[in-house]
């Protein structure tokens, strides 16, 4: 007896590819939205004026209430942030130096971080504040 083979026929259902297509876009847009950046939760202090700079260039230290530091958003101590600092220089050296402490941190804690910077002659330096 001899068996005939049938073919079979694939069709991919063409209803779907709209929805599919549209779930890729959210997620491409979900993920494009994403922020990156790392913070750490303070208080900022107020002033009367403030000057905006440019966000490309920057190296972010944080001060925190205990005096912990943070560079970019990372725990670090202060000889990292030093060597870190100069390599940046090195690069590039018209990067901008946003030292971002709390309302409530001592004065103490950020005065070594201007030292480390004075030591270093590091001229392009910003305090940020919260503009009022």
């Amino acid at each position: 007896m001899k068996l005939v083979r049938q073919r079979k026929r694939f069709i991919v259902p063409l209803n779907s590819m709209s929805d599919v297509a549209f779930l890729l876009l959210i997620f491409i847009m979900l993920v494009s939205l994403i922020n990156y950046r790392r913070e750490v939760r303070i208080e900022y202090p107020e002033a009367d004026t403030a000057k905006k700079t440019s966000e490309e260039k920057n190296l972010e230290i944080w001060v925190d209430r205990i005096g912990a530091l943070y560079l970019d958003g990372l725990p670090s101590d202060l000889s990292a942030i030093e060597n870190h600092i100069i390599d940046t220089y090195q690069e590039a050296p018209d990067t901008r130096i946003h030292i971002i402490a709390d309302r409530d941190t001592p004065f103490e804690y950020v005065n070594r971080v201007l030292q480390t910077l004075q030591i270093l002659q590091y001229r392009v330096v910003s305090l940020v504040v919260k503009d009022r």
